[in-house]
């Protein structure tokens, strides 16, 4: 399917590879961007996992997650050092060699001046042989695909401009909407109130998210639905809940 809207709930995983986000060397940015932009288009970001840069662990994670979503996508370990395994793991995971892909090598000559695309460089050439490229505007190395995994940079301005490159690829289901209802209490005061409503609206998803300002404790209580009417109802209902409660 390439941009198909359909009425079934698409999902998705992202998939993070590196030690250097478990070792709390690099902060994560890539999930958060992730889940904001599938639920912009219509796809659920089901499952988020974060590996080190172990062969046998991101191919056993790929091969996974594969199975159970519509999507996966990846970020991180693409690059020129030795410790970039992301692509070999891949191609481990869908039994197929790693080659040096033509036409990655193409752009990455274009882009580099004579002499300089050096064996290093030539690394971020390695692609699972019958992937399709993923197009890279920020540094010219691409991304690729195979299968349902799509495999992006760790960068997250590379990441982001490989994620617009694909969306239009991707096939996405009902969008999921969202009301949110401020609550001038703490979430214990509500919470009785709040899953009768959930029970009484089971096609609803309500999350209740405590914060804290200066000892005041409030609550901002959000409801999800894919059917307009039905949020609706919904949050009227937790609206009037909090009012009566506020009294």
């Amino acid at each position: 399917m390439t941009g198909q809207k359909a009425d079934k709930v698409v999902t998705a995983a992202f998939l993070v590879i590196g030690d250097e986000i478990l070792s709390g060397r690099t902060k994560d940015k890539n999930i958060g961007f992730t889940a904001d932009y599938l639920t912009s288009i219509g796809i659920d970001l089901r499952e988020a996992r974060i590996v080190p840069d172990d062969r046998e662990e991101i191919a056993a994670a790929v091969n996974a997650l594969r199975a159970r979503y519509d999507y996966v996508f990846t970020s991180g370990g693409i690059g020129p050092t030795h410790d970039d395994i992301t692509a070999e793991c891949i191609a481990e995971a869908f039994g197929v060699p790693l080659i040096l892909d033509p036409r990655a090598v193409a752009i990455l000559e274009a882009h580099y001046p004579p002499g300089q695309f050096t064996p290093a460089r030539q690394r971020m050439a390695r692609i699972p042989e019958g992937a399709d490229l993923i197009e890279n505007k920020v540094s010219k190395a691409p991304g690729f695909r195979i299968g349902n995994v799509f495999v992006m940079a760790g960068v997250p301005a590379i990441m982001q401009a490989m994620m617009d490159a694909i969306a239009p690829t991707l096939a996405t289901g009902k969008k999921m909407l969202s009301r949110t209802v401020a609550a001038d209490m703490p979430e214990s005061r509500i919470a009785e109130r709040l899953a009768r409503i959930q029970d009484a609206h089971p096609q609803t998803l309500i999350g209740s998210y405590p914060q804290a300002d200066n000892g005041k404790f409030t609550t901002q209580i959000v409801i999800r639905s894919r059917d307009e009417a039905i949020l609706t109802a919904a949050a009227e209902d937790v609206a009037k809940a909090v009012a009566e409660l506020s009294g």
